[in-house]
């Protein structure tokens, strides 16, 4: 690998800096998803849906400006005075999430979207799931391959509108991203 455009990292301790070390040039960028996650592990389950609406307002902004208002408001709000953990949790990550609000639409939603890792964890862990326990290693190998094959097929489809991402980033890292 000679070069990373854009790192979504989850959190982990360190991982930004390394990134960063050894690849200077990258945009370091928290995963939106394991900060939602983070946040509503704090919030009660009835208040869930009114936490995921108020920093919906957050990441989906139109610019770091309009994002940092919404925290602000997100801060002054009676959710923020039940649930006191989740706006800092938000500033300490903030330097890792305003890059994502400089990106367009396109690239957003491809971020905010796609993390193969923890979807390719996901298809194991539910086709373990369903199956309880095995009568061998052997066993548990073999349903992992069956899933990880049935993955392989799903992951030849092309990213939704790739070309306009695809275009954006060329805009956005123009001699770090070649067209051809």
């Amino acid at each position: 690998m000679q070069d990373i455009l854009i790192a979504v990292v989850d959190g982990l301790k360190g991982f930004p800096q390394a990134i960063e070390a050894a690849f200077s040039q990258t945009q370091v960028q928290t995963c939106i998803v394991h900060l939602l996650r983070h946040s509503m592990s704090f919030a009660s389950y009835k208040d869930r849906k009114a936490v995921a609406v108020a920093l919906k307002a957050v990441y989906s902004a139109i610019d770091p400006a309009a994002a940092e208002a919404a925290l602000t408001d997100f801060e002054e709000s009676d959710l923020a005075a039940r649930y006191p953990a989740i706006a800092p949790s938000w500033r300490r990550a903030w330097t890792e999430v305003i890059p994502f609000l400089d990106y367009p639409p396109e690239v957003r939603r491809l971020i905010y979207t796609t993390n193969a890792v923890e979807a390719l964890n996901s298809k194991i862990r539910r086709a373990v799931r369903t199956r309880g326990h095995f009568p061998s290693d052997e066993a548990a190998a073999k349903l992992i391959y069956l899933a990880l094959n049935a993955t392989s097929q799903e992951w030849k489809r092309s990213v939704r509108e790739w070309h306009a991402v695809k275009s954006q980033l060329a805009i956005m890292f123009e001699d770090r991203f070649p067209m051809a």
